[in-house]
Parts: C-alpha cells; structure tokens; sequence
C-alpha cells in the first residue's frame, strides 16, 4: 500500500454523500478523496494511486459497473466495494460477479464499510507477498513447495486438472496442505482473475451454513433485514473450496448435489432459482467411503465431488523436501517477527527434524519453525532448542551388530547409551527423553565414556 494510511477513492453521485463517507474513512484511519463526476472518477481510476474504491452504482455520465471495469483492468489487485440502494440489489450482486469485493445497501456504518476495508487490503497483501514468496523461492505452483518425486506428480495433476471446470476432491491428512493446493488450481485456471471463496464446513454452526452457502431473502428468517447473496453467489465464475467437506449436514449435501447437477441454487426463503457458474474443489481428511456407508455422507454426491481426486502426500513422505520447506517457513516467520534472530537450522537438529515422523505435517513444521523463531536466541536453531517431544520420537531404532560374541548386558547398556549420546549432538537432556531414563541413570549406563560432551 502507499504509505502507512491506505488510500480510498470514494465516488458517489451526490457529492456530500462522498464526502461523508471519505470524512468517515479518515476517522478509521484511510485517508480518503471524494469524487462526484464519472470523467474525475475515471481519471483517478486510470492514475493510480489509491489502495482501494468505493463507488456508487448511479454515476452521471457513467455507472459503478463501468469504473469498476476501468479498475479491473487497470489496477486488477486493487479491490472494488460498491455502494447501493436496496432497490439495486440486483445489480449489486451483478457487481460481485464482476470482480467487486462487497457491497453496501444504503444506509450503512462507516465502521462496516471499514472493516471490509481493511479484510479486502488484507487479503490483497497476502496475494503479493505469495507471488513475491513464490517469485523468490521458485515455487512450482503458488504456496507449493518441492522437488521430490512425490510433490512433482502432485504439481504436473494440479496444472492438468486446473483448467477443467470439474469438481476436484482433495484427500489427505490433517496439516498436508490441502488449501494451498486449493489456491494453486485456482492460480493456475482461467478463473484465475475471479474469486477464489473459502467455507470450512466444520467450522460454521450448521443453522447457518445454509444461509452462509446460498444466501437468503429479506425476512427468511429472524434477522435477515435484507437479501444476502451467498458464497457460491460470490465465487461465481470463480472457485468455491469446500474445506472438511465431509461433516457437511446431510439436508445441506442434498442442496450441494443440487447446485452440481443444474448449476442453479435457490436461497433461504426464495422460489427464484439463480444460475451460477462455479468450480467446486472440496477437500477430506476423512474417509467418504466410510462416511457413505454409515450414511454420513452422501453416495450421489461422492460420485459427483470425486471427479478428479488429488491424493496429498504427508511429509514423511517427502522428507527430502525439508530443506526446502524450511527455508520458505523461516522467510514467513521472519517476516512475522522482526527481531528474530533466527537464520538457519544447525545440521544436528536438521538430522532430527528429518527423522520425526511429522503428525501434523506441514503445518506441524511451520508451528515448529514460528516457536523457534520467538525462542532462539542466535542465528542457528541447535538441537536443544527442539522439543523433547519431537527429539525423543525422532530417535531411531536401535542397529547393532553382536557378531558371534554373547555381550554382557552391563556392555550393552554401555554402547547403546554412548550411541544414543552421540546420536543427539552430545545432548544428555534430550538423550534421557528418547531412552526413558534420568541423568543419574545416563552416567551409570555411560559408566567411563561418560565424559561425552553435556547439554540439553
């Protein structure tokens, strides 16, 4: 953005009303220019210069569609929000399938039109430090990390099943990255310059994920003071994402079928079918199967979503992407903490890092790479500075060889416990952890070889 105070066009037919709103927008920190006339309104639009436009749809010599068309093209990172008279709701929803972010029946809170403000800013910064993230790294598909064998088929099924407008059901466990390979079909579609709309299916009440899905009409239901267009209403042209879709509710997967199978939805409280034109990708960490045959989950539906299925690999699996993904998490977490003086992972702790099994997957390894980056004290993150959970289920098992000799158990215990030492850097803290033993125990084990260096 340009400068710290973000800056907002604000145009509108009567001038005072701009002004109002502009005046509005200073107080929650914008700086804001109001406008009255569609030629000034078009020339600021083409100079550039602003973070964000609120426009009205009733412009003289013009109309709010068209300037934001001029922006689209112009400036197409830049969000549009759209103000409106109750009686234009139509072509306000006209609007968001054009590009526009939101909009706005009159009257409005300013603190409203703040807040959506500062969401549709936000989330454009997040799409430019993506690409700047994806530039510097050399990211294959936008958020996507790796070179193994393994993440390579993964990007070449991306870029093929991208461009269909199928449905794509993403599969695999918790914290693999199924939103980001959401994002990069989206990225690499043609519906690219459209919306891409996220819904966790698990996280929204289940009284309101219908209205939150395919909108409602004034007076559907306590509430509703007005017509709200749902999200498959916003994502139209663009990419609806599914997230958890398997703990949709049962009355709700027969509505989705619907939207699948015509391309038309009806919303809470309407007898109007409305046509829309959006790519499904759903994503599971549950078995639908098994969700089908405990009638959980529709079949109909798993047939209709199970299109194209991308099958994301854990990280145990790619393990040798780890390099990697540690330095793409490190430059986000810098970035996050600047006073972070965490640079690099010390070859030890690496080791460690690459023997975990990683549960949580990737997102396991960014909340590992956050913690580090706010508890180190130095530029590289050492052994010691793993958690013990991670460094004790990180041992490996043992391997020796006894040859033809029956070894005393006192000597067994000697070599294991000088191994397991040497095996975490010297550390008798986080060796203690792996064997299940106190120090006390350690140094008797150790017996003469306890002069191994300490730590932990």
């Amino acid at each position: 953005m340009h400068g710290e105070r973000p800056k907002i066009l604000v145009v509108d037919d009567d001038f005072a009303m701009a002004q109002t709103v502009a005046e509005g927008l200073e107080t929650h920190g914008f700086s804001s220019t109001a406008l009255a006339d569609a030629e000034r309104a078009v020339e600021a639009i083409d100079a550039g210069g602003h973070d964000a436009l609120v426009t009205d749809l009733r412009i003289p010599g013009s109309d709010g569609l068209t300037l934001l068309a001029r922006s689209r093209q112009g400036s197409p990172e830049v969000p549009v929000i759209v103000m409106t008279a109750f009686s234009e709701v139509a072509t306000a929803v006209e609007s968001i399938r054009r590009g526009a972010y939101h909009y706005l029946t009159k009257p409005f809170q300013i603190a409203e039109l703040a807040l959506f403000l500062r969401r549709a800013l936000d989330e454009a910064a997040l799409r430019r430090e993506a690409r700047t993230l994806r530039t510097a790294l050399g990211s294959s598909l936008e958020g996507l990390i790796g070179d193994s064998s393994s993440m390579r088929a993964l990007f070449d099924l991306v870029r093929r099943a991208a461009d269909s407008s199928a449905p794509v059901l993403l599969l695999g466990e918790t914290g693999t990255g199924k939103g980001l390979v959401a994002r990069a079909l989206h990225a690499e579609s043609h519906r690219a310059a459209e919306r891409f709309v996220v819904v966790n299916c698990a996280a929204i009440p289940e009284a309101l994920l219908e209205s939150e899905l395919f909108g409602h009409v004034r007076g559907a239901f306590t509430g509703a003071s007005a017509d709200r267009a749902g999200l498959f209403e916003q994502a139209d042209r663009g990419t609806l994402f599914l997230d958890e879709i398997g703990e949709m509710p049962l009355h709700l997967q027969a509505k989705l079928l619907h939207v699948l199978e015509t391309g038309t939805l009806r919303r809470v409280g309407s007898n109007r079918e409305c046509q829309v034109d959006v790519r499904i990708v759903a994503a599971t960490h549950r078995d639908l199967r098994a969700r089908v045959e405990s009638g959980a989950f529709r079949e109909d539906l798993l047939y209709r979503l199970d299109v194209i299925a991308i099958e994301i690999p854990p990280l145990r699996e790619h393990i040798e992407d780890m390099p990697r993904l540690i330095e793409h998490f490190l430059a986000l977490t810098r970035a996050r903490n600047p006073k972070s003086e965490l640079v690099r992972i010390a070859p030890a702790a690496l080791d460690v890092l690459s023997a975990y099994s990683w549960p949580g997957n990737v997102r396991e390894l960014e909340h590992l790479l956050e913690r580090l980056a706010v508890l180190c004290r130095s530029e590289s993150a050492a052994l010691e500075d793993l958690p013990a959970h991670v460094v004790s289920r990180a041992a490996a098992p043992v391997a020796l060889n006894f040859g033809d000799t029956v070894l005393p158990i006192r000597e067994l215990q000697r070599r294991y416990a000088s191994w397991a030492l040497q095996r975490f850097g010297g550390a008798k803290m986080a060796t203690c952890e792996a064997l299940g033993i106190d120090s006390k125990t350690l140094s008797k084990w150790l017996g003469a070889d306890s002069g191994t260096k300490g730590g932990g």
